[in-house]
Order: structure tokens, then C-alpha cells, then sequence
């Protein structure tokens, strides 16, 4: 277990502290609990810096931390989602992205198949980071940043699968 892998662990951690904060009737629990969720970006940050840094990845960690990011995603979507915060359409089409995306990714794991994390897995993870810490300040700013970063994530979506076609591809060529 090295730094990284703890760094991802501890993120896993905040997902019920969000939930937790989020449905407490604590004064600016919107607030509070946006702030626990932005500590899961900056570790999410630290822990891939000092993996590719110190060369400290792991194929347990390449797989855990997209995972981690997408249960805090889904849970933070959710709780918004079920509050009328959000719309429920950006949790329907993130949560059909993400779920396929765990399956698949699951699935390829077992056959010592694994597509990393790519640059529009990235800006996907944080625009959806960026237009939820706006929820705090301009709504309006939000709900335009929450649109653009679904369309992301549906541009991330097609990249990951044309990576997947390719890769499938050179193996059938290497084999023949």
C-alpha cells in the first residue's frame, strides 16, 4: 500500500462523510459538504502527481482511483439530483456513462486489459469538480458549467470507447 493507493482510499472515505453532511441539518450544509467534496479533488490531484512522480503506480491504483472518482461523482449527482439541485437527467445520463464505464472497465481488468485515465477523463472529472464548487456562488453559472461537463463526459465516453476499438484491434492483428 503506498501513498497514492492511501490517497484514493481516503477519498473513498469522504463519500459518506458527503452524504452525511449533505442531508444534515447543520447551518450551510451545501456549503460544508461542497467542501468535502473538493478535498476528494485535491486528493484525487496529490495522489495521481505523486504516483507518476515517484513512480509509484499500481495496477490496483490505476483501477481504484477512476473508481473512487466515480462513486464520489455519482454519490455528490445523486444527493444533488434527489434535493432538486440539480436535474435528474445529468444524474441519468453520468450515472448510464459511469456504470458502463465500471462493468466494462471491470470486465477488461480481469482479462489484464486496462485503459488509463486519459486527458479527457481529466477535464471530464474537473469540469464536473468546477461547476459543483459553483453551486456555492452563481447557479446560474452552474447549471450552464453542469451542461457542458455532461457533454464531456459524453465526448470522454466515445474517446475511451475508440481507444478500447483500437487496442482490440492491434491485438486480433498481433495474434494473426
Amino acid at each position: 500500500m503506498n501513498i497514492p493507493n492511501i490517497l484514493t482510499l481516503f477519498r473513498m472515505f469522504l463519500i459518506p462523510i458527503f452524504v452525511i453532511i449533505f442531508f444534515s441539518n447543520i447551518k450551510n450544509n451545501l456549503f460544508y459538504s461542497i467542501c468535502i467534496f473538493l478535498l476528494a479533488g485535491i486528493t484525487d490531484i496529490l495522489d495521481g502527481y505523486i504516483a507518476r512522480k515517484y513512480n509509484l503506480i499500481t495496477k490496483w491504483g490505476i483501477v481504484l482511483d477512476p473508481l473512487a472518482d466515480k462513486l464520489m461523482l455519482l454519490t455528490v449527482l445523486f444527493c444533488l439530483s434527489s434535493s432538486n439541485i440539480i436535474p435528474t437527467w445529468i444524474l441519468i445520463i453520468v450515472s448510464l456513462k459511469e456504470f458502463v464505464m465500471i462493468i466494462v472497465g471491470g470486465i477488461l481488468y480481469n482479462k489484464d486489459f486496462i485503459i488509463p485515465s486519459n486527458k479527457f477523463g481529466k477535464l471530464s472529472t474537473f469540469m464536473f469538480y468546477i461547476s459543483i464548487f459553483f453551486l456555492i456562488f452563481n447557479k446560474d453559472l452552474s447549471r450552464y458549467l453542469l451542461n457542458l461537463s455532461v457533454a464531456i463526459a459524453i465526448v470522454t465516453f466515445l474517446n475511451y470507447l475508440l481507444i478500447y476499438i483500437k487496442k482490440k484491434k492491434n491485438i486480433k492483428e498481433h495474434s494473426i
